[in-house]
Protein backbone atom coordinates (compact mmCIF):
# COMPACT_ATOMS: atom_id res chain seq x y z
CA UNK A 1 0.00 0.00 0.00
CA UNK A 2 0.95 3.74 -0.52
CA UNK A 3 -0.38 6.94 -0.45
CA UNK A 4 -0.36 9.64 -2.86
CA UNK A 5 -2.02 12.72 -1.52
CA UNK A 6 -3.21 14.57 -4.25
CA UNK A 7 -4.83 18.08 -3.05
CA UNK A 8 -2.25 19.12 -0.35
CA UNK A 9 -0.27 23.11 -0.89
CA UNK A 10 3.03 24.39 -0.44
CA UNK A 11 4.85 27.65 -1.65
CA UNK A 12 8.33 27.30 -3.27
CA UNK A 13 10.77 29.45 -2.37
CA UNK A 14 11.32 31.74 -4.81
CA UNK A 15 7.76 32.33 -4.82
CA UNK A 16 7.79 33.08 -1.08
CA UNK A 17 10.57 35.41 -0.81
CA UNK A 18 8.86 37.43 -3.82
CA UNK A 19 5.36 37.54 -2.01
CA UNK A 20 7.49 38.64 1.38
CA UNK A 21 8.88 41.90 -0.29
CA UNK A 22 5.76 42.47 -2.32
CA UNK A 23 3.67 45.51 -1.89
CA UNK A 24 -0.30 44.52 -0.92
CA UNK A 25 -2.11 41.14 -0.68
CA UNK A 26 0.77 38.84 -1.48
CA UNK A 27 2.88 40.35 1.07
CA UNK A 28 -0.06 40.06 3.99
CA UNK A 29 -0.04 36.71 3.05
CA UNK A 30 3.15 36.30 3.52
CA UNK A 31 3.01 37.42 7.20
CA UNK A 32 0.12 35.68 8.27
CA UNK A 33 1.14 32.19 6.57
CA UNK A 34 4.35 32.46 9.07
CA UNK A 35 2.19 30.60 11.29
CA UNK A 36 1.99 27.94 9.31
CA UNK A 37 6.11 26.87 8.41
CA UNK A 38 5.02 23.18 6.77
CA UNK A 39 3.79 25.50 3.79
CA UNK A 40 7.12 27.18 3.14
CA UNK A 41 9.72 25.92 4.85
CA UNK A 42 11.08 22.54 3.45
CA UNK A 43 12.63 21.14 6.29
CA UNK A 44 9.74 21.23 8.09
CA UNK A 45 7.91 19.96 5.44
CA UNK A 46 10.24 16.49 5.23
CA UNK A 47 10.03 16.44 8.63
CA UNK A 48 6.23 16.41 8.49
CA UNK A 49 5.99 13.86 5.56
CA UNK A 50 8.43 11.63 7.35
CA UNK A 51 5.62 10.78 10.27
CA UNK A 52 4.48 8.39 7.45
CA UNK A 53 7.18 6.80 6.15
CA UNK A 54 5.55 3.23 7.46
CA UNK A 55 2.59 4.50 4.93
CA UNK A 56 4.74 4.83 2.05
CA UNK A 57 3.38 9.05 1.85
CA UNK A 58 4.24 11.10 -1.72
CA UNK A 59 2.47 14.55 -2.23
CA UNK A 60 1.27 15.94 -5.26
CA UNK A 61 1.98 19.87 -4.98
CA UNK A 62 -0.26 23.04 -5.55
CA UNK A 63 -0.12 26.57 -4.30
CA UNK A 64 -1.95 27.34 -1.16
CA UNK A 65 -4.38 30.19 -0.88
CA UNK A 66 -5.51 32.75 -1.61
CA UNK A 67 -5.81 32.72 -5.45
CA UNK A 68 -3.03 33.99 -7.29
CA UNK A 69 -5.23 36.70 -9.26
CA UNK A 70 -6.20 37.90 -6.12
CA UNK A 71 -2.70 39.56 -5.25
CA UNK A 72 -1.84 42.19 -7.83
CA UNK A 73 -2.43 43.04 -11.56
CA UNK A 74 -1.85 40.58 -14.25
CA UNK A 75 1.75 41.38 -14.77
CA UNK A 76 2.10 40.64 -11.21
CA UNK A 77 0.57 37.42 -10.91
CA UNK A 78 2.29 36.00 -14.33
CA UNK A 79 5.28 36.27 -12.39
CA UNK A 80 3.66 34.92 -9.76
CA UNK A 81 2.82 31.88 -11.60
CA UNK A 82 5.69 31.63 -13.29
CA UNK A 83 7.90 31.96 -10.05
CA UNK A 84 5.58 28.91 -8.48
CA UNK A 85 5.34 26.71 -11.26
CA UNK A 86 8.90 26.88 -11.94
CA UNK A 87 9.39 26.41 -8.29
CA UNK A 88 6.81 23.52 -8.15
CA UNK A 89 9.06 21.86 -11.13
CA UNK A 90 12.59 21.58 -9.69
CA UNK A 91 11.11 20.36 -6.40
CA UNK A 92 9.51 17.60 -8.47
CA UNK A 93 12.81 17.11 -10.43
CA UNK A 94 14.81 17.17 -6.78
CA UNK A 95 12.58 14.73 -4.53
CA UNK A 96 11.10 12.33 -6.94
CA UNK A 97 10.75 10.09 -4.20
CA UNK A 98 8.49 13.08 -1.86
CA UNK A 99 6.91 14.71 -4.33
CA UNK A 100 5.90 12.68 -7.65
CA UNK A 101 4.13 15.89 -9.44
CA UNK A 102 2.63 19.05 -9.12
CA UNK A 103 -0.59 21.18 -9.84
CA UNK A 104 0.13 24.36 -12.00
CA UNK A 105 -1.10 27.58 -10.43
CA UNK A 106 -2.21 30.33 -13.73
CA UNK A 107 -2.71 34.49 -13.50
CA UNK A 108 -6.59 34.00 -14.30
CA UNK A 109 -7.36 38.01 -14.04
CA UNK A 110 -5.37 37.27 -17.30
CA UNK A 111 -6.99 34.78 -19.49
CA UNK A 112 -4.51 35.10 -22.19
CA UNK A 113 -1.93 35.15 -19.88
CA UNK A 114 -3.28 32.17 -18.17
CA UNK A 115 -3.49 30.25 -20.97
CA UNK A 116 0.15 30.91 -22.48
CA UNK A 117 1.05 30.13 -18.44
CA UNK A 118 -0.85 26.64 -18.65
CA UNK A 119 0.89 25.88 -22.30
CA UNK A 120 3.95 26.61 -21.15
CA UNK A 121 3.92 25.06 -17.85
CA UNK A 122 2.36 21.54 -19.44
CA UNK A 123 4.90 21.32 -21.90
CA UNK A 124 8.02 22.81 -20.19
CA UNK A 125 7.41 22.63 -16.71
CA UNK A 126 6.05 19.09 -16.75
CA UNK A 127 2.77 20.22 -14.55
CA UNK A 128 0.60 17.30 -14.02
CA UNK A 129 -2.95 19.74 -14.07
CA UNK A 130 -3.97 23.07 -13.02
CA UNK A 131 -5.61 24.54 -9.58
CA UNK A 132 -8.63 26.72 -10.85
CA UNK A 133 -10.05 28.24 -8.55
CA UNK A 134 -14.05 27.99 -8.07
CA UNK A 135 -14.69 32.13 -8.58
CA UNK A 136 -11.68 34.59 -10.45
CA UNK A 137 -12.11 37.86 -8.80
CA UNK A 138 -15.93 37.40 -8.23
CA UNK A 139 -16.71 35.97 -11.75
CA UNK A 140 -17.98 32.46 -12.48
CA UNK A 141 -16.15 30.26 -13.91
CA UNK A 142 -18.54 29.99 -17.07
CA UNK A 143 -17.71 33.34 -18.44
CA UNK A 144 -16.61 33.05 -22.13
CA UNK A 145 -13.28 34.37 -21.28
CA UNK A 146 -12.02 31.75 -19.13
CA UNK A 147 -12.98 28.57 -21.51
CA UNK A 148 -9.79 28.81 -23.58
CA UNK A 149 -8.08 28.08 -20.40
CA UNK A 150 -10.44 24.83 -19.43
CA UNK A 151 -9.93 23.73 -23.66
CA UNK A 152 -6.11 24.59 -22.74
CA UNK A 153 -6.48 22.06 -19.98
CA UNK A 154 -8.89 19.32 -22.25
CA UNK A 155 -6.04 19.30 -24.78
CA UNK A 156 -3.54 18.28 -22.94
CA UNK A 157 -5.56 15.87 -20.89
CA UNK A 158 -4.47 17.35 -17.91
CA UNK A 159 -7.03 17.79 -14.63
CA UNK A 160 -8.27 20.34 -13.10
CA UNK A 161 -8.36 20.57 -9.18
CA UNK A 162 -10.90 22.96 -8.47
CA UNK A 163 -10.39 24.74 -4.91
CA UNK A 164 -13.17 26.87 -2.99
CA UNK A 165 -12.50 30.77 -3.00
CA UNK A 166 -14.88 33.10 -0.80
CA UNK A 167 -13.86 35.49 1.69
CA UNK A 168 -15.48 37.31 4.07
CA UNK A 169 -16.84 40.47 2.38
CA UNK A 170 -19.73 37.83 0.86
CA UNK A 171 -22.20 38.29 3.34
CA UNK A 172 -24.54 35.68 4.59
CA UNK A 173 -27.66 38.05 4.87
CA UNK A 174 -29.02 41.01 2.60
CA UNK A 175 -28.68 43.58 5.40
CA UNK A 176 -25.11 42.80 6.36
CA UNK A 177 -21.67 43.87 4.77
CA UNK A 178 -19.40 41.06 5.96
CA UNK A 179 -19.96 37.48 6.63
CA UNK A 180 -19.59 36.62 10.86
CA UNK A 181 -17.91 33.58 12.42
CA UNK A 182 -16.43 32.55 9.69
CA UNK A 183 -19.30 30.80 7.97
CA UNK A 184 -18.11 32.25 4.75
CA UNK A 185 -15.22 29.46 5.40
CA UNK A 186 -17.20 26.96 7.20
CA UNK A 187 -20.37 26.52 5.12
CA UNK A 188 -19.65 28.70 2.52
CA UNK A 189 -16.46 27.24 0.69
CA UNK A 190 -19.16 23.61 0.19
CA UNK A 191 -21.59 26.17 -1.39
CA UNK A 192 -18.86 28.14 -3.59
CA UNK A 193 -17.48 24.54 -4.99
CA UNK A 194 -20.78 23.43 -5.62
CA UNK A 195 -21.96 26.43 -7.37
CA UNK A 196 -19.30 26.06 -9.56
CA UNK A 197 -19.47 22.71 -10.46
CA UNK A 198 -23.47 23.53 -11.15
CA UNK A 199 -22.24 26.26 -13.61
CA UNK A 200 -20.12 23.92 -15.38
CA UNK A 201 -22.96 21.34 -15.85
CA UNK A 202 -25.79 23.95 -17.17
CA UNK A 203 -23.31 26.31 -19.04
CA UNK A 204 -22.74 23.44 -21.02
CA UNK A 205 -19.27 23.24 -20.51
CA UNK A 206 -18.85 19.55 -20.25
CA UNK A 207 -20.80 18.81 -23.52
CA UNK A 208 -18.18 21.11 -25.44
CA UNK A 209 -14.93 19.36 -23.22
CA UNK A 210 -15.99 16.28 -22.65
CA UNK A 211 -12.62 14.75 -21.97
CA UNK A 212 -12.31 17.47 -19.53
CA UNK A 213 -11.70 15.83 -15.69
CA UNK A 214 -12.40 18.28 -13.17
CA UNK A 215 -11.56 16.93 -9.17
CA UNK A 216 -13.48 18.84 -6.76
CA UNK A 217 -12.02 19.58 -3.60
CA UNK A 218 -13.58 18.18 -0.26
CA UNK A 219 -15.37 15.34 -1.58
CA UNK A 220 -17.25 16.96 -4.27
CA UNK A 221 -18.43 19.95 -1.55
CA UNK A 222 -22.04 19.39 -0.70
CA UNK A 223 -23.21 17.17 -3.95
CA UNK A 224 -22.98 13.94 -2.47
CA UNK A 225 -24.65 14.78 0.46
CA UNK A 226 -27.38 16.60 -1.56
CA UNK A 227 -27.53 13.43 -4.12
CA UNK A 228 -31.59 13.89 -3.78
CA UNK A 229 -31.66 17.63 -5.19
CA UNK A 230 -28.95 17.29 -7.47
CA UNK A 231 -30.72 14.20 -9.05
CA UNK A 232 -34.51 14.30 -8.94
CA UNK A 233 -34.74 17.90 -7.90
CA UNK A 234 -32.32 19.09 -10.79
CA UNK A 235 -33.97 17.03 -12.69
CA UNK A 236 -37.66 19.60 -12.67
CA UNK A 237 -35.43 22.41 -13.67
CA UNK A 238 -37.46 25.72 -13.74
CA UNK A 239 -40.83 24.61 -12.22
CA UNK A 240 -39.50 27.24 -9.27
CA UNK A 241 -38.22 29.55 -11.69
CA UNK A 242 -41.29 32.07 -13.85
CA UNK A 243 -39.26 34.73 -15.24
CA UNK A 244 -37.55 32.27 -17.47
CA UNK A 245 -37.62 29.04 -19.45
CA UNK A 246 -35.37 26.71 -17.85
CA UNK A 247 -36.56 23.59 -19.56
CA UNK A 248 -34.77 25.11 -22.58
CA UNK A 249 -31.33 24.25 -20.50
CA UNK A 250 -32.45 20.54 -19.56
CA UNK A 251 -33.25 20.54 -23.20
CA UNK A 252 -29.98 21.60 -24.19
CA UNK A 253 -27.71 18.99 -22.88
CA UNK A 254 -26.66 15.78 -23.97
CA UNK A 255 -27.10 13.85 -20.78
CA UNK A 256 -29.51 14.02 -17.00
CA UNK A 257 -27.81 16.81 -14.63
CA UNK A 258 -27.35 14.00 -12.43
CA UNK A 259 -25.20 12.17 -14.05
CA UNK A 260 -22.31 15.17 -14.82
CA UNK A 261 -22.22 15.32 -11.21
CA UNK A 262 -21.17 12.50 -11.25
CA UNK A 263 -18.19 12.94 -13.77
CA UNK A 264 -16.56 14.77 -11.42
CA UNK A 265 -13.78 13.71 -9.41
CA UNK A 266 -13.45 13.76 -5.67
CA UNK A 267 -10.76 13.96 -3.28
CA UNK A 268 -10.64 12.86 0.64
CA UNK A 269 -9.72 15.84 2.31
CA UNK A 270 -12.57 16.46 4.57
CA UNK A 271 -10.95 16.75 7.64
CA UNK A 272 -10.90 13.02 8.97
CA UNK A 273 -15.00 13.36 9.09
CA UNK A 274 -15.37 9.61 8.63
CA UNK A 275 -19.31 10.57 7.42
CA UNK A 276 -18.82 12.72 4.77
CA UNK A 277 -16.20 9.97 3.80
CA UNK A 278 -18.63 7.50 3.45
CA UNK A 279 -21.02 9.47 1.68
CA UNK A 280 -18.41 10.56 -0.63
CA UNK A 281 -17.51 6.81 -1.43
CA UNK A 282 -21.54 6.35 -1.93
CA UNK A 283 -21.88 8.82 -4.60
CA UNK A 284 -18.87 8.89 -6.85
CA UNK A 285 -17.52 5.86 -8.16
CA UNK A 286 -14.41 4.31 -7.01
CA UNK A 287 -11.96 5.07 -10.07
CA UNK A 288 -13.17 8.84 -9.60
CA UNK A 289 -12.14 9.38 -5.67
CA UNK A 290 -8.55 10.42 -4.88
CA UNK A 291 -6.92 10.13 -1.26
CA UNK A 292 -6.02 13.98 -0.26
CA UNK A 293 -5.72 15.77 3.43
CA UNK A 294 -5.76 19.73 2.20
CA UNK A 295 -2.06 19.58 4.86
CA UNK A 296 -1.09 21.30 6.42
CA UNK A 297 -3.85 22.88 7.38
CA UNK A 298 -4.84 21.25 10.48
CA UNK A 299 -5.00 22.25 14.24
CA UNK A 300 -1.27 21.10 14.30
CA UNK A 301 -0.07 22.63 11.34
CA UNK A 302 1.15 19.35 9.21
CA UNK A 303 0.40 15.92 10.32
CA UNK A 304 -2.93 16.18 11.88
CA UNK A 305 -4.47 15.86 8.40
CA UNK A 306 -2.77 13.43 6.57
CA UNK A 307 -2.63 10.80 10.23
CA UNK A 308 -6.70 11.26 10.32
CA UNK A 309 -7.82 10.95 6.92
CA UNK A 310 -5.55 7.45 6.95
CA UNK A 311 -7.04 6.68 10.10
CA UNK A 312 -10.75 6.98 8.01
CA UNK A 313 -9.72 5.47 5.12
CA UNK A 314 -8.25 2.39 6.91
CA UNK A 315 -11.43 1.87 9.20
CA UNK A 316 -13.18 1.52 6.64
CA UNK A 317 -13.83 -1.92 5.05
CA UNK A 318 -13.62 -2.27 1.17
CA UNK A 319 -12.24 -4.68 -1.23
CA UNK A 320 -7.83 -4.46 -1.57
CA UNK A 321 -8.31 -3.28 -4.93
CA UNK A 322 -10.86 -0.49 -4.16
CA UNK A 323 -8.55 0.79 -1.34
CA UNK A 324 -5.77 0.86 -3.88
CA UNK A 325 -7.43 2.68 -6.37
CA UNK A 326 -8.37 5.95 -3.43
CA UNK A 327 -5.42 5.49 -2.17
CA UNK A 328 -2.94 5.95 -4.91
CA UNK A 329 -3.79 4.12 -8.11
CA UNK A 330 -6.17 6.97 -9.04
CA UNK A 331 -3.57 9.97 -8.96
CA UNK A 332 -1.47 7.74 -11.05
CA UNK A 333 -3.85 7.55 -13.67
CA UNK A 334 -5.22 10.89 -13.75
CA UNK A 335 -1.99 12.34 -12.99
CA UNK A 336 -0.01 10.31 -15.52
CA UNK A 337 2.79 9.75 -12.89
CA UNK A 338 5.66 7.40 -13.49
Amino acid sequence: MQYIDAFNHFFPKALWDKMLVSEGAARDIGKRMRAIPCIYDLDERFRVMDQFKDKNYKQILSLGMPPLEALGTPEQTAEYARLGNDGMAELVDKYPDRFVGYVASLPMNAPDLAVKEAERAFTQAHANGLQIHTNINGLPLDEPQFFPIFEMAAKHDKPILLHPSRGADMPDYKNESKSKYEIWWTFGWPYETSAAMARMVFSGMMDKLPNMKVLAHHMGAMVPFFEGRVGPGMDQLGKRTSDEDLTLVLKSLKKRPFDYFKDFYADTAVFGSRGATLCGLEFYATDHILFASDSPFDPERGPGYIRDTIKVLEGIEMPNDKREAICFRNAQRLFKLT
